[in-house]
């Protein structure tokens, strides 16, 4: 990774500076800080997978982000070009973006500290998923199959109905996001349930109580009729994430939660 990451720098005109390495899961993507050949600050991420696989939505979800949304008026790095390189049967992406020089929120996706975020970084939050919320896509970040299979499987109520698919993020945790709110990661995203996002960054805020309660002020769908598929769905996906041994911290708070949506 790293021998072909330095041929997509030399490939895009780009420096990268070292000291900087960020590895994805599993060591599928390898991103560091760079500059342009102007000097700008940026940010160089390689994604790897295998050839046949190399495409859909996960692989074009930066790509298909920067074309529907652009920066999101400074609350979304932009992507400025992408390179395609093939060797034997591994396809590679580089991505080059804006760099935010601002840290994440956490290096978990799990909230483990109080936020202290003031009121204008949520409302900042709520305004530009609404703007997301709106985006017409065929993307797809949920599937009603899904939905139908896991949400009796773990939280042992139907699925409820959906009463409004939207576009969102669908991977909304305190690691994509920080403090001059920036929103990382678009890799994933595509149609929901409405309140989803609200959704997810609840579950991992769920031993924050002070901070969880904030998410669902910010996201009044969640607790309403509208946003129940969205938090059973959410619930569902993390406490399948507990049965396979992620996530543990998170099972009293989530099953205190499964038991509060079989109930309403």
């Amino acid at each position: 990774m790293r021998a072909h990451h330095a041929r997509a720098a030399q490939a895009l005109d780009v420096q990268t500076e070292p000291g900087g390495e960020f590895w994805g899961w599993a060591g599928r993507t390898l991103g560091t800080p760079a500059r342009t050949a102007a000097g700008a600050p940026a940010w160089l991420r390689l994604v790897s997978a295998p050839q046949d696989k190399a495409s859909g939505k996960l692989w074009d979800g930066a790509l298909d982000a920067q074309h529907a949304f652009g920066d999101l008026d400074g609350h979304r790095p932009a992507l400025l070009v992408v390179h395609d390189a093939f060797d034997d049967t591994t396809a590679y992406r580089a991505e080059l973006s804006a760099r935010v020089h601002e840290p994440v929120l956490s290096d978990d996706p799990i909230l483990r500290h109080d936020s202290q975020l003031p009121d204008s970084w949520w409302a900042d939050l709520a305004g530009m998923l609404e703007k997301v919320s709106v985006v017409a896509t065929e993307r797809v970040a949920v599937r009603q199959q899904y939905m139908d299979r896991a949400i009796p499987e773990f939280l042992g109520i139907p699925a409820p109905a959906v009463t409004s698919w939207t576009s969102a993020h669908a991977d909304l945790h305190w690691a994509n996001v920080t403090a001059l709110l920036k929103v990382l990661d678009w890799e994933g995203w595509g149609r929901a349930p409405e309140g989803f996002d609200g959704a997810t960054l609840y579950a991992y805020s769920l031993l924050q109580p002070d901070t969880a309660a904030r998410v669902r002020a910010a996201f009044p769908v969640l607790g309403s009729p509208a946003g129940l598929a969205a938090e059973a769905t959410v619930c569902a996906q993390l406490l399948q994430t507990v049965a396979r041994g992620d996530n543990l911290v998170l099972e009293g708070q989530l099953r205190h939660w499964a038991e509060e949506l079989r109930h309403r």
